[in-house]
């Protein structure tokens, strides 16, 4: 059973930079290959390390994101991490555990990349996305 609806899905990858391009029929079609997921305090969602194959958005509830003993952030409802395991293997950077109850969905990096296979337009939309984020974050001048 779903635990959200499809627009609510819609609204909450929209705000992620990664996607802010997709039109809403896209981000429907993504939604449509998310999974809803709860899990009770103290459940580790992700873990340092580990190789990345998911990315999550937190539709209730908080988390702890913390590397090694050091506790970076606790992020709630509406927001996300993992985004960059879409798109490349690399090992999590952080553990990201529940703090409260929390409710949230994942999509995961095969279902993304099946959803680009069908639909070429939106791995375009994507790869401008991560270029504007590359040059907003660089000091590199020559990018």
């Amino acid at each position: 059973m779903a635990l959200f609806a499809r627009d609510k899905k819609i609204a909450a990858l929209k705000r992620a930079p990664l996607f802010a391009g997709l039109s809403r029929k896209e981000l429907a079609e993504l939604a449509k290959v998310t999974e809803d997921v709860e899990f009770d305090t103290g459940k580790v969602l992700c873990k340092q390390g580990e190789t990345a194959r998911e990315f999550f958005v937190i539709m209730e509830g908080e988390v702890a994101v913390r590397r090694g003993r050091r506790r970076l952030a606790t992020i709630g409802s509406g927001e996300f991490f993992g985004e960059i395991a879409l798109v490349e293997n690399l090992p999590r950077t952080a553990t990201v555990t529940a703090q409260t109850p929390v409710r949230f969905f994942v999509l995961t990096r095969r279902s993304f990349l099946r959803l680009l296979d069908e639909q070429p337009g939106v791995e375009r939309k994507v790869l401008r996305a991560l270029a504007r984020r590359l040059v907003s974050v660089s000091d590199e001048l020559t990018l």
